[in-house]
């Protein structure tokens, strides 16, 4: 059965134009940069009206965790899955703090398998980097799995990678690019027991940005890019949150850097003030900072000195997350809104919807050297999805898809809507419903 997804606005490539995309299994067979002919064989083609919508390659979120094994309460790969069908995303690559950790070859496959059973969109798996499992880390194939995971900060988890000769064997061996997660341990515990002076126990969640500072995140990323560049590593720094950090990344074409940066949504969308609204629904690692903070993010994007936009998605349930400071857990569910969010930010002037589409699709793939996808191409795997501009929606528990089943983007009204989603030519989501049957595939690397 062919598919062809007719007369919609296209978004691909920094171009915006009316055309059709024919898809055939799989793959894109054909792109109609205008109107298909009038003599084209359309026999025992589905054909998908798609006027007022726009089209876009499937998002493509370089940052999840989806909690299986071991925190199933919290979400799983199915659900989870389903969340970022639901949201536009058809690949994810997931982080190996689950319980157990993939700091084995062997756990790392356990998660794919299951992926292969119950996953509704592509996905890849990092390799989890420990003080003790160098052996293991170089094992890893750089043609399946998307890179080496290392903490270089505690978080959820507790993965810290801190032996300076082990960190140094990784960004010297590594087979495949390394992923990091930057926060300095000794500025982190000295700030916290300042806190904890002032406040004992009780320390107000607006605290946080203060305690996970800018200088924390600083000290580790320049670490961080200290040793790519002494070892000629591919290094890719994780959810960046400070204006400082900048000063350590270029402009540029992705596909021409060793050296890459992500942002997150809610880095981008919140800022200090929103504490005193969404309390410890808003603690992640690391911190929401300032207005400053988040101005000078925006100013990266826009210049290519950040090269993606992702989620690290990481859902806890709403009574973990309604405790204390210290006992809160750090992490929030965001993947079936990030796009959406991102679209609202074009819609407001911050971005334009080109960028978007650049930062959320063709960068993540062209930074991960993923075959075939990221891009509406003829030859490439048919991940797709189409929005409606105008058809506005507010986030509510009745339409939240996580396990965890809340959102911080709650009562959040938003102008745009995913409508349908592709993954490898199957339509997985489309009108609110998802289709249970569709299963991603596990995607490789050049």
């Amino acid at each position: 059965m062919k598919t062809l997804i007719k007369d919609a606005t296209i978004v691909n490539e920094g171009l915006k134009f009316k055309g059709s995309v024919l898809i055939d299994g799989e793959t894109i067979e054909k792109i109609f940069p205008q109107l298909v002919p009038a003599d084209f064989n359309l026999e025992g083609t589905e054909v998908i009206d798609a006027s007022g919508l726009l089209l876009i390659p499937g998002a493509i979120d370089d940052q999840v965790h989806f909690r299986e094994p071991g925190l199933t309460h919290k979400g799983e790969i199915a659900t989870e899955s389903r969340a970022a069908a639901a949201g536009g995303v058809t690949t994810y690559m997931e982080m190996p703090n689950t319980n157990p950790q993939a700091v084995t070859q062997e756990e790392l496959q356990k998660k794919y398998d299951r992926a292969a059973e119950v996953s509704a969109v592509n996905y890849s798996f990092f390799m989890g980097a420990t003080n003790t499992n160098l052996d293991e880390v170089l094992k890893t194939d750089p043609t399946q799995v998307c890179g080496i995971k290392v903490f270089m900060g505690s978080s959820t988890g507790n993965m810290l990678v801190d032996d300076e000769q082990t960190l140094s064997e990784i960004f010297k061996h590594a087979p495949t690019l390394v992923a990091t997660h930057c926060e300095d341990e000794a500025t982190i515990k000295k700030n916290t027991e300042i806190a904890r002076q002032r406040y004992g126990e009780n320390v107000p969640i607006s605290r946080h940005c203060h305690i996970r500072s800018d200088e924390a995140c600083y000290i580790s990323s320049s670490k961080a890019v200290e040793l790519a560049s002494k070892f000629d590593t591919r290094l890719h720094i994780l959810h960046l949150s400070s204006a400082k950090e900048m000063s350590l990344f270029s402009p540029g074409k992705v596909s021409d850097k060793k050296i890459t940066a992500e942002v997150c949504v809610h880095h981008l969308w919140f800022d200090e003030r929103d504490y005193i609204e969404k309390g410890t629904l808003i603690k992640w690692n690391p911190s929401i900072k300032c207005t400053t903070d988040k101005e000078a993010l925006w100013e990266a994007l826009l210049s290519d000195k950040i090269d993606v936009i992702a989620t690290d998605h990481a859902p806890h349930t709403l009574e973990e997350k309604s405790n204390t400071y210290f006992k809160a857990p750090s992490g929030g569910p965001l993947v079936q809104h990030s796009l959406v969010a991102m679209l609202e930010m074009s819609k407001k002037g911050f971005i334009s919807i080109e960028k978007v589409i650049q930062k959320m699709c063709h960068a993540p793939a062209d930074l991960f050297r993923i075959n075939k996808r990221g891009y509406i191409r003829e030859g490439y795997f048919a991940d797709l999805v189409l929005v409606d501009p105008n058809d506005s929606w507010i986030v509510s528990p009745a339409n939240i898809l996580y396990k965890c089943g809340w959102s911080p983007f709650d009562g959040t009204k938003f102008s745009h809507k995913v409508v349908s989603t592709f993954v490898n030519g199957q339509l997985v989501y489309d009108q609110d419903k998802i289709k249970n049957d569709i299963r991603g595939k596990r995607i490789t690397f050049q």
